[in-house]
């Protein structure tokens, strides 16, 4: 099945999370910005689209789907706002590997309880063409994420109302940083 499944497709995209996580720590001084550009990307996109489509299932479709869910919005939540600040105050900021530390234990734990407490439920309470289907929501919601962290707007119907206008301005944001040069 691979990544036809929903479920596959996030534990997968769990994996390239922690990879970018290492790509960071190890990157040489002059590559840890363009690095951490990517896992914040990848973070971002991530879980847009699991507040889009995979959050709204689970809650529906789970006993006690709503607590399950409450729970994961609240990790999502913490884990933006720290990638937030990480990344209004730069890779040169004098605290950024320690708070980098902090998201990377933050978004650890949270795909532990994805994994955990959401996925593993799901994959027992779907049929295979219900993974499938959210496989190729997750990937259009995806390609239609806002790039940056925007920390209060952890449900589908906000990202639904923001996400696009926030995407747009965070694909803007980025063209004219590189036009002018900086990053």
């Amino acid at each position: 099945m691979g990544e036809h499944d929903v479920i596959d497709l996030l534990v997968a995209q769990h994996g390239q999370i922690r990879d970018l996580f290492d790509e960071v720590e190890q990157a040489p001084p002059d590559k840890v910005a363009a690095a951490f550009e990517r896992l914040t990307r990848m973070l971002s996109v991530h879980e847009t689209a699991e507040e889009e489509i995979v959050h709204p299932y689970a809650r529906r479709k789970l006993d006690n789907g709503p607590g399950v869910v409450s729970d994961r919005l609240a990790e999502e939540n913490e884990a933006k706002r720290l990638l937030l600040d990480l990344h209004k105050a730069g890779v040169d900021d004098p605290r950024f590997w320690d708070r980098l530390g902090e998201l990377r234990a933050a978004v650890s734990r949270h795909a532990r309880g994805e994994e955990r407490y959401e996925f593993a439920r799901l994959r027992a309470r779907t049929t295979t063409v219900e993974r499938r289907a959210m496989a190729a929501a997750v990937r259009t919601a995806e390609a239609l994420a806002p790039v940056r962290p925007h920390p209060g707007t952890e449900s589908a119907t906000g990202n639904m109302l923001k996400g696009g206008p926030l995407a747009l301005m965070d694909q803007a944001r980025d063209m004219i940083r590189k036009a002018l040069g900086r990053r």
